[in-house]
């Protein structure tokens, strides 16, 4: 293992963005919580969304709408898809998927976006050992929000929602994004390393036979990191070294 804890053989890491770079998981639960609360109280017996479990299994990682279709799912209820020009208040997959960003910017807005210190240090340690970086992430927002933190620079390609959508480029659990993350960056998928605090994001990294799955437990998920393929599990990724 070299002194960023990663194998020998890893030449670019490939990261996601919310719940590993920033500090926007919590945030997007809350704004999932919101906009499914509000739609399953117009449905008799249905338990209200929970943030941790719910969010964790059906929504977190994944693009928008198919967070939405996931989570319904589970539930049996089943809507039209409508368009992603949907306003947020329509009882369509992106009408719901809407109010979910709308909210969302409405409490990146109010509140800021804060980034894990830990992380910037990891960063500024793979830049300094000349390992090429991509930040991966089902976002739309993700450059904006990279911006806001000042981070853009630590990153040699983005692959995040809006670009996804201009590939038609299935997001996680599908290896897909992370693929063209390390095609874009001219490495084979098993020479690059993938960080995720995501369990569909473990599913990706193994999927896409990446050569080494970092997972990052902000919320105490180790076990399921593991069970979902991360060959290590850290808190946060100043554990794996990586000082200058």
């Amino acid at each position: 293992m070299t002194a960023l804890g990663l194998p020998d053989t890893i030449q670019a890491c490939l990261f996601d963005l919310d719940g590993v770079v920033t500090k926007t998981a919590v945030v997007h639960a809350a704004a999932w919580k919101e906009t499914f609360d509000a739609f399953l109280r117009g449905y008799d017996g249905q338990r209200p969304f929970d943030a941790v479990a719910d969010y964790d299994e059906y929504v977190d990682g994944r693009p928008r709408a198919d967070g939405v279709r996931a989570f319904l799912d589970s539930r049996g209820i089943h809507l039209p898809e409508g368009t992603p020009d949907d306003p947020p208040d329509a009882a369509t997959v992106h009408g719901l998927g809407n109010r979910k960003n709308e909210l969302l910017l409405e409490k990146i807005h109010t509140d800021g976006v804060e980034a894990y210190d830990g992380t910037l240090r990891y960063l500024e340690a793979v830049r300094a050992r000349g390992l090429r970086t991509a930040i991966v992430s089902s976002s739309a927002n993700c450059r904006d929000v990279l911006r806001s933190i000042g981070a853009e620079h630590f990153f040699d390609v983005r692959i995040d929602g809006v670009v996804a959508t201009e590939r038609h480029l299935p997001g996680k659990p599908h290896p897909d994004t992370f693929l063209a993350a390390a095609h874009d960056l001219g490495v084979e998928p098993a020479h690059a390393a993938v960080f995720e605090d995501a369990l569909a994001g473990m599913d990706a990294g193994r999927a896409g036979r990446f050569g080494y799955v970092v997972g990052v437990d902000r919320v105490g998920q180790t076990d399921a990191l593991y069970a979902h393929g991360a060959d290590t599990v850290v808190k946060d990724l100043a554990e794996l070294g990586g000082k200058q």
